[in-house]
């Protein structure tokens, strides 16, 4: 078995600021814990750590029985990489150098073929054994019978970039599963995957023996899964950890209570050196006038000393304060009709009714269309369909992108966009971003931000549109769980019309209607939310 430790971990940025303070926690053998905290409390920088791409200015991470990683984004392979490059890409260390052997003798060989070339070609072949090359392709032909439906050698030269990001996804966390290392770190393994995948995803990491550290968003999956939380809290000293013991589900409450306790303990800290102070104060006046008090205003004067030399209490926690604002407005009674509508090569034809004021959630496996459903009603023209469907009267769409692909957004900045689609000037603008707490990344191009940022900026825009129909796809997948929690909210109160495709089985809670898109390209209304059809 394994375990990671981190002890005393100190990290600041190149501006001077202290990121992480103090970070101390312990991931023993067998261990499913989650790592959250807010966009920009330092989760990807302590990965890093971990993973040993960065080294941290003070403090230590040890880890036992070997570390496998599955980072955020797998596609940072190259686009022309294969499924077997993909896969020696999460091997260990000695497949993966073996690997790089066979290959550069390889192309050797075939470019200038010289009896060196074919010798070291042989060698290299020998090595691959000795690493363990080839008990390795029976793994890997395991991981893709069960991720891809096909052999390895069928599969093995098939070029990455043609796998979703779901199958991606599953390939490499079943190898990782079926490897030697004892010790996985998961950066939001369930990201891109639809909820069968994600109910799989839970299977596999509370089934597996190993120890397991991973990063997530997503409240089912935290609930469902990890029997520990570290949460990376903001402070002004930097950025700490606090371990809850318990299951996500006890989170807040303990939280909550936590910080009360620090809060009441900090006042009455307070409370009291201001005491002391008051009465050095009285003294020293009455030591003025009376020579006999000298001695009780110096024993004050020390008393008052210590006491601040021992220090506050730790302070609670800065708290996020995202406050999204949705504004939206009446509409006619039928906000949305479709008739014998039919996305070309994806559903079957299907007639539904949307009526203002409905949360309608959109749910289905991946690849059924439900993603071309609100490009479609967004406006988007390349989506191809038979039959019609109508907007209301006063019905204006909000549109919210899956990938937070916005060609036209990449090389402009926050401020630039702000000015060009809704003329804000400087203070306005540092005000709106300010409520979303990306006033700092005011002056970054919108390619620079991070996930979550960027979901932030696009919920950001809807506000400012006063859209009367939000169409929201997959909004919560990179919002960190205060700025999800703070949608939610928002769209309680929001005056208008709501469709979103989500696979986040926490946010469906807030929905009253569920139109299902079933695998065999049934469309339907369900009076219960279905994730598997």
């Amino acid at each position: 078995m394994g375990h990671i430790d981190v002890s005393a971990i100190e990290y600041s940025l190149s501006d001077g600021r202290v990121l992480l303070n103090d970070v101390n926690f312990r991931v023993g053998d067998g261990a499913k814990v989650a790592l959250i905290g807010a966009n920009g409390s330092g989760k990807t920088t302590l990965i890093r750590m971990i993973c040993g791409d960065i080294q941290p200015e003070s403090g230590t991470v040890s880890i036992s029985g070997g570390l496998g990683v599955m980072r955020q984004f797998i596609g940072s392979v190259r686009d022309e990489s294969t499924v077997r490059d993909l896969l020696i890409s999460v091997a260990p260390k000695k497949i993966r150098d073996a690997a790089q052997a066979v290959k550069t003798s390889e192309e050797l060989m075939n470019n200038r073929n010289e009896e060196r070339d074919q010798m070291s070609y042989a060698q290299a072949l020998a090595d691959w054994g000795d690493a363990g090359g080839y008990e390795f392709e029976v793994i890997w032909d395991v991981c893709c019978t069960e991720a891809l439906g096909k052999s390895f050698d069928s599969v093995s030269h098939r070029a990455v970039n043609t796998l979703s990001g779901g199958e991606q996804k599953k390939l490499v966390l079943r190898a990782l599963l079926q490897g030697p290392e004892e010790v996985l770190l998961l950066d939001e393994p369930d990201n891109y995957l639809d909820v069968p995948s994600k109910r799989w995803l839970e299977e596999v990491i509370t089934e597996t023996k190993k120890t397991v550290l991973f990063v997530s968003h997503d409240r089912e999956l935290l609930d469902r899964t990890a029997n520990r939380i570290i949460t990376l809290e903001q402070g002004v000293g930097g950025n700490t950890a606090w371990v809850h013991g318990g299951k996500f589900s006890t989170w807040h409450d303990a939280r909550k209570a936590r910080n009360a306790r620090f809060a009441e303990l900090l006042l009455r800290w307070e409370q009291e050196r201001d005491r002391l102070k008051e009465l050095v104060r009285t003294l020293q006046w009455q030591a003025a006038s009376s020579p006999d008090m000298a001695s009780k205003y110096r024993a004050m004067q020390t008393r008052l000393r210590k006491f601040e030399e021992v220090g506050a209490p730790e302070a609670p926690p800065i708290e996020q304060d995202v406050r999204v604002a949705l504004h939206g407005g009446r509409t006619g009674l039928r906000a949305l009709t479709f008739k014998n509508l039919a996305l070309t090569g994806l559903t079957e034809p299907f007639d539904f009714e949307i009526f203002f004021g409905d949360r309608v959630a959109v749910l289905g496996k991946n690849g059924t269309g439900k993603s071309h459903f609100l490009r479609m009603i967004s406006g988007d023209q390349s989506v191809k369909y038979t039959g019609e469907y109508k907007l209301g009267a006063r019905v204006s769409p909000g549109y919210f992108a899956q990938t937070h692909s916005h060609p036209e957004f990449q090389a402009k900045t926050l401020l630039e966009l702000l000015w060009e689609n809704y003329s804000l000037q400087l203070g306005p603008a540092k005000s709106v971003l300010r409520k979303y707490e990306i006033h700092g990344q005011a002056e970054q191009k919108f390619s620079s931000l991070s996930g979550g940022q960027q979901a932030r900026f696009q919920v950001l825009l809807l506000e400012l549109s006063g859209s009367t129909l939000l169409l929201l796809d997959e909004p919560t997948d990179n919002l960190d769980l205060a700025s999800a929690e703070s949608l939610e909210n928002a769209l309680g109160q929001y005056e208008g019309t709501v469709v979103a495709v989500t696979h986040d089985r926490w946010f469906t809670r807030g929905f009253s209607r569920y139109l299902i898109f079933g695998a065999n390209g049934q469309v339907y209304e369900s009076p219960e939310p279905v994730f598997e059809h």
